[in-house]
């Protein structure tokens, strides 16, 4: 088991300092890098306490090694959705965690359409043997794709065939995007804005 203490430090927008400090009592940040990277053991006391700063269950602080995570893929800019460097885990809230393909979470950026900078959409792959049954659940949703060349493409889903589907983007004014046999396809199921 691994823990998810840096994960949900950085997703509070907390540095390392931080978070030693909203401890009870107060810690180093020294400590806690060292128990965000197992150097040091992370015991029950120590879940609690580090817990209750973070304002999450103890529960939430451990990670099975064998489950997959949802992780954010992608960001929506002003020129349009775009891949991450590197994908970074998504706090998945605990009503969520269940059976399927862990969610895919898009990060805004930029305002496009009806989303703001700073949401996160959460999407669900759809299961490839059950995609021809699940795109008619998904038309009109928006949807995230892959493209080639590692872009993605990101809007509400019009049509789909055999073999492409038809996205129009969030930002009015831009024109459809038609990708061809995409490896696959997730729907939006879920909007996480900062209030």
């Amino acid at each position: 088991m691994s823990n998810r203490i840096r994960d949900i430090r950085k997703a509070k927008g907390l540095t390392l300092a931080d978070l030693a400090a909203a401890c009870e009592p107060p810690t180093t940040a020294q400590t806690i890098g060292r128990l965000e990277t197992g150097m040091r053991q992370l015991s029950l006391g120590w879940m609690n306490r580090i817990a209750a700063a973070l304002k999450v269950e103890p529960a939430s602080l451990m990670r099975e090694a064998s489950a997959a995570p949802a992780q954010i893929v992608a960001q929506l800019g002003a020129s349009g959705p775009e891949a991450l460097a590197a994908p970074r885990e998504a706090l998945l809230p605990s009503a969520l965690a269940g059976d399927g393909p862990a969610p895919m979470v898009l990060s805004v950026t930029a305002s496009a359409g009806e989303y703001r900078a700073g949401d996160l959409v959460w999407l669900r792959p759809l299961e490839a043997e059950q995609r021809a049954r699940a795109l008619a659940r998904a038309m009109n949703r928006d949807c995230l794709v892959p493209r080639p060349g590692g872009r993605f493409a990101f809007g509400r889903l019009i049509e789909s065939d055999a073999s492409r589907v038809r996205l129009l983007p969030p930002d009015a004014g831009h024109k459809q995007v038609v990708v061809d046999n995409p490896a696959w396809i997730a729907v939006a199921f879920m909007l996480v804005r900062a209030i």
